[in-house]
């Protein structure tokens, strides 16, 4: 690693949220200017600086060095001082007031402003309120070189540093010394190692009662990752012991008090105790106490006999639903909450239709949800009417509780105005979007809960649809006999194999097929095959109408190499295309990518999937449908990722004509029936599995899916009185 030394001569370009930033730096003793990128806020014209870093070469704007760390002090040099208050910087200088300060103050101009800002008034044009506003300013900037400071000291990025002053001011110092760890809750970016490296640096011990505590917040969070709402006490001082390498009777200690504090909530189920986060808890709690009061409270409708006014849709639509079918019609005229569940071809549809039609003859306004962009599509496409994600539904905010959850504008305080809302792809929600969810329904509102419970769980924390059915309590009705069904298509029927356990019938050149690969990274070459050269024969649009899956991100046939391979092959690279390259990604116009966060500003969601359609200096635009083109700042393109490629999980809710997914051995810790249900529903024409037998046959064998932590069902059966 390089050192260069020099003075900021002028910003090219920084990001609004201060995590990247291009400026021309006048290192000493050389002539002319380089230019260095830093993934921090922009320092200011004048400042002199101490980089640490590499030289790179940019394939569009040649060499540049890439600083690692900054360390920042105040210009020394008349001309340096001059320039740095000229900048803009300071509020209340400009270049006119920077020359007469420097030439009444000479080099001690910085020091009268910090610490004898009446003597300002001795410089024509500046009054008492210029004065003060000038103090001001340059105190906070002050500050914030005294945090950068601070961090380097001891061993950790000054890059933090405008995050933490952003957050905290005038008191950013105190949180550093006496509170490290609430960065870690508080601030997006700094995790747990972080704020433990900035504790360490303040002197906290290993064994302190802080550092315990966020031990435990930490593994606690790892924990609902993994798709816990909550998790024994024994394994959870395990792991956090293991951690912070402490002892396990220090970490049950620390929680004891935790618990007393009401700052973590435990239950005791048949002799075990759970611990919770305290947002888990109150959402669980929540959730539970909210689909009981809405079917108690329900507005009964003034239908006399609901299976006669279902045969009568029937007679007017020219359908004859099968019994199941007519049960679940009828049973939404009935039941303040209904769930609505089963695999790919049996009528969910046709079901959800006859709702609808029902439900309108009795003057009732109904709104309809999913909790994706996609899924809402399909639905609205389904149904013929307008369908919306939950999150628009909910009007969110794109702030965050103190907890980290998203905040809306439909809350219990100002409810949706509706009399049934239905919601599709129930099993894709987790427990803090369905309380949000519930608590915006208005008391004698009907819900609808639409989905399929073999579907992989909610990303999330917590089993919702899988809970609710599981208690038994809310009205439900499962639907298993198979409708969609041609001698040309197997699709839906070897789906409905596999989740009984039983192998798919794979025949070659059918619109099921499994292509047998040894080698995985001979499989990896095979996708690339099909998806550039074998399915555009065949009049595949590829980009499109085509979906390479994957169980895993990592390996030959991950999604991470996979991307890679078929970004080479579908949109090479040319001297004539821009790009972005960062440390993990390289981004190139045209490319398929999917926005991997929710941001409500530019109004694009998680699992979005678009196209870059161009690129400038600084930021690319992607264009994600007709009507909405997002523009992406270089700092903002970690909220990207290639689609040519993606898990499983991110596949959920959407359907694509062609599927192709590697079944390889290196998979085998997520081969699982359930995920490979899930990838195979994805398909509406065609399914292309490819890899061992082997790796086939474990996927449809193992229905041990990974057990979660929660305690909805039983809350909602009262078990845990």
């Amino acid at each position: 690693m390089e050192e260069m030394e020099g003075t900021v001569d002028s910003i090219i370009w920084a990001s609004d949220d201060g995590r990247f930033a291009v400026f021309r730096l006048r290192p000493e003793r050389q002539h002319g200017t380089v230019s260095v990128t830093v993934n921090a806020p922009a320092p200011l014209v004048g400042q002199e600086l101490l980089l640490q870093g590499d030289w790179v070469k940019h394939p569009r704007f040649g060499d540049q060095f890439r600083a690692a760390s900054m360390k920042v002090s105040a210009p020394t040099s008349l001309a340096g001082i001059e320039r740095f208050l000229a900048s803009g910087a300071i509020d209340g200088i400009g270049p006119a007031t920077a020359k007469r300060l420097v030439a009444k103050f000479g080099k001690e101009t910085l020091e009268v402003i910090e610490f004898h800002p009446g003597r300002l008034k001795e410089v024509e044009g500046i009054g008492k309120k210029t004065a003060e506003k000038i103090y001001s300013s340059y105190k906070a900037q002050s500050e914030l070189r005294e945090v950068m400071v601070w961090l380097e000291t001891r061993g950790v990025s000054g890059t933090y540093a405008a995050r933490i002053f952003e957050k905290y001011s005038s008191f950013s110092l105190d949180v550093l010394e006496h509170h490290p760890y609430q960065l870690a809750r508080e601030i997006d970016g700094i995790g747990f190692a972080t704020a433990d490296a900035i504790a360490a640096g303040s002197g906290v011990e290993k064994d302190d009662a802080a550092r315990v505590a966020a031990g435990i917040d930490y593994a606690l969070l790892q924990i609902s990752l993994s798709g816990h709402c909550c998790i024994p006490e024994g394994p959870l001082a395990d792991r956090t012991a293991k951690l912070l390498q402490v002892g396990r009777g220090q970490v049950r200690e620390v929680l004891k008090s935790q618990l007393q504090q009401q700052r973590l909530a435990a239950e005791s189920v048949g002799g075990e105790v759970l611990i919770y986060p305290q947002y888990l808890y109150q959402a669980e709690k929540k959730t539970a106490m909210d689909l009981l009061y809405l079917q108690e409270k329900a507005e009964q409708l003034s239908v006399d006999e609901p299976l006669q006014l279902v045969h009568d849709w029937e007679e007017s639509v020219g359908l004859e639903l099968a019994e199941k079918q007519r049960e679940a019609v009828a049973g939404v005229l009935q039941h303040g909450i209904f769930v609505l569940t089963g695999g790919p071809g049996t009528g969910k549809t046709t079901v959800v239709r006859g709702m609808l039609d029902v439900l309108e003859l009795q003057g009732l306004r109904i709104l309809l949800g999913a909790p994706t962009g996609r899924a809402a599509k399909r639905l609205s496409e389904a149904t013929g009417r307008k369908a919306m994600t939950v999150h628009r539904m909910l009007e969110a905010q794109g702030g965050r509780t103190e907890n980290g959850a998203s905040m809306f504008a439909k809350d219990s305080d100002e409810q949706l105005e509706a009399d049934v809302i239905i919601l599709d792809e129930v099993s894709m929600m987790d427990i803090v979007l369905m309380q949000h969810f519930l608590e915006a329904v208005p008391a004698g509102c009907h819900v609808i809960l639409v989905g399929d419970v073999d579907q992989l769980p909610a990303v999330g924390p917590g089993s919702v649809l899988k809970d609710i059915l599981r208690s038994g309590v809310i009205p439900s009705v499962r639907l298993t006999e198979v409708f969609r069904q041609t001698e040309e298509s197997s699709i839906v029927l070897n789906a409905h194999a596999i989740n009984a356990g039983r192998m798919p019938v794979c025949v070659p050149g059918s619109d099921f097929q499994f292509l047998e690969i040894n080698d995985s990274s001979m499989a990896a070459e095979r996708i690339v095959s099909l998806c550039a050269q074998e399915l555009p024969k065949e009049g595949f649009d590829v980009l499109n109408e085509v979906q390479v899956l994957s169980p895993m991100h990592r390996q030959d046939c991950g999604v991470e190499n996979l991307n890679r391979q078929l970004q080479a092959a579908l949109n090479p690279k040319s001297p004539y295309k821009a790009e972005f390259v960062n440390s993990t990604q390289v981004f190139r116009l045209g490319d398929k990518v999917m926005q991997t966060r929710n941001n409500y500003t530019k109004n694009v969601f998680n699992g979005d999937i678009g196209f870059i359609e161009s690129m400038e200096e600084g930021s690319l635009t992607v264009r994600y449908s007709e009507e909405l083109a997002a523009e992406y700042e270089r700092s903002e393109l970690g909220e990207l990722q290639l689609a040519y490629a993606m898990s499983v999980h991110k596949s959920q809710g959407s359907e694509y004509p062609v599927i192709i997914l590697p079944l390889v051995p290196g998979h085998r810790i997520m081969l699982q029936r359930n995920l490979l249900y899930t990838a195979v529903t994805r398909a509406k024409q065609r399914v292309i599995l490819l890899g061992t037998k082997a790796a086939l046959n474990t996927a449809v064998d193992n229905d041990r899916t990974k057990k979660r932590y929660t305690l909805l069902a039983e809350r909602l059966c009262h078990k845990m009185e």
